[in-house]
């Protein structure tokens, strides 16, 4: 035994442990919902500054609450005296909007402000960019699990895919918990964490694969303790440097990209434990073993 950490041994509690927090999430998911954003709720988003750093979120809300808007959402964005503004848009065209809730704060706010940024999504443009982020996740999902296929057993293929779902799953649950706001930029993180947790399953899969081939006396508890310990260095290496840059963009990237840095710091945390005690677990449920890379050898083999 040239391995230093028992991994195999800790399998079942980690097991228990992910699947309570896999259900938990799909919960609140199913039953809480997702706070969506305006990219796929469609109305307006605003950002303004004021001089007067004495105006607070309840007097920006009354001003706007008269003009029947709808669900409006205010709250402090950046530094002292600058917010964000959402409201909900019920109509797909109204270039009224942006006069009537300025004419509104001047006059209702005795003070200087500056619409330093506006978007606006129509309901049909927010519906066809939600639709279009679960294209892009199920369309990456469905070519991972092909390229696992093709690259390894289809046991391999099977522990893969459930250790992204595992992922994936876990990461939007805690934004449902949370509720935090799921927009573009969470979409592109979901992504990315997809391809970083791939990455560091399909490193782990390859050694399990080599040693049950170089090894095949031992059994699959042996070869996966020895070749978790083998990437090991490799994969936290890996991590901490990313969660070092990611880290410092949550800190210091301001309010816009703090949501998708969040949702990359948790992505590479559940990505790296799924990688060890998500997807080699699935290999020893499915009784891989050295004979069962040799039937596709033998397959293989004209």
């Amino acid at each position: 035994m040239n391995y230093k950490i028992d991994f195999t041994s800790k399998f079942k509690y980690a097991n228990m442990f992910s699947l309570t927090v896999f259900v938990i999430s799909l919960i609140f998911i199913i039953f809480k919902g997702l706070n969506f954003g305006i990219d796929f709720k469609g109305g307006t988003l605003i950002e303004i500054r004021s001089e007067d750093q004495k105006i607070n979120i309840s007097d920006i809300r009354s001003s706007l609450n008269n003009l029947s808007l709808g669900d409006v959402n205010v709250k402090q964005f950046g530094k002292k005296g600058d917010f964000l503004i959402k409201v909900e848009q019920k109509t797909e065209n109204d270039n009224k909007l942006i006069p009537k809730i300025k004419n509104s704060l001047v006059e209702n706010i005795n003070s200087e402000i500056s619409f330093r940024r506006v978007e606006n999504v129509g309901p049909k443009v927010s519906l066809e960019l939600l639709e279009a982020g679960i294209i892009a996740i199920s369309l990456s999902l469905a070519a991972m699990l092909f390229y696992i296929w093709i690259r390894f057993e289809w046991q391999f293929s099977l522990g893969s895919i459930i250790a992204l779902f595992h992922d994936v799953i876990i990461t939007i649950g805690i934004f449902s918990i949370l509720s935090l706001e799921i927009n573009l930029s969470i979409i592109a993180a979901v992504l990315t964490i997809i391809g970083y947790s791939m990455n560091d399953t399909v490193v782990i899969y390859d050694r399990i694969r080599e040693n049950l081939s170089k090894f095949n006396q031992r059994n699959f508890n042996e070869t996966a303790n020895v070749s978790v310990n083998e990437t090991l260095s490799r994969t936290i290496i890996t991590s901490l440097t990313t969660l070092l840059a990611l880290v410092s963009i949550f800190i210091l990237g301001g309010e816009i990209l703090r949501g998708f840095s969040f949702a990359m710091i948790l992505g590479v945390l559940i990505g790296t434990y799924s990688s060890i005690f998500v997807a080699a677990p699935v290999l020893k449920f499915l009784n891989v073993n050295s004979k069962t890379l040799e039937k596709k050898e033998e397959k293989i083999v004209p």
